[in-house]
C-alpha cells in the first residue's frame, strides 16, 4: 500500500464530446497494488485522504474521502451530501464515475497515478 496522488479529468459527455482537462480532480488516496483503496490504511489516517476540485470560473474546492454504508464518497462540507465514488480499481487510463448528491453521474478518466 502506498499513499498515491491521482489526477482525474472529465471524460466524454454529451456536453464535452472530447472530455475536459479543465474539469479535473486531484486526490490523495491509499491505494493497494491492485488499484483499490486500502481501507485499513484509510482508517489509520483518514485526514490524509484529500481531494481538490479544479473547475473553470469557480474557486477550487477542497474536501476529503469518506467511507459510507454505500461505499466511498467525497465531501467538501460535512453539512452537505457527499459525492459517491464508483470505481472498482484506480489505475492510469481507467474510468470512474462521481455521482452527485442529486443522482447525476459524471464520468472521469484517471490521467495520472503517482506515489507521494
Amino acid at each position: 500500500m502506498t499513499w498515491t496522488t491521482i489526477r482525474l479529468e472529465l471524460a466524454r459527455t454529451p456536453a464535452f464530446p472530447n472530455g475536459s482537462a479543465a474539469r479535473s480532480y486531484v486526490m490523495r488516496l491509499p491505494l493497494g497494488p491492485d488499484g483499490r483503496i486500502d481501507e485499513q490504511e484509510y482508517r489509520h489516517h483518514p485526514e490524509y485522504a484529500t481531494v481538490r476540485r479544479f473547475w473553470p470560473n469557480e474557486p477550487d474546492r477542497h474536501g476529503h474521502l469518506l467511507r459510507t454504508a454505500e461505499g466511498w464518497a467525497l465531501t467538501y462540507n460535512p453539512h452537505e451530501a457527499p459525492y459517491r465514488l464508483e470505481a472498482t480499481m484506480i489505475r492510469s487510463g481507467s474510468h470512474l464515475t462521481l455521482i452527485e448528491p442529486g443522482g447525476e453521474g459524471m464520468p472521469f478518466e484517471v490521467k495520472a497515478v503517482g506515489s507521494i
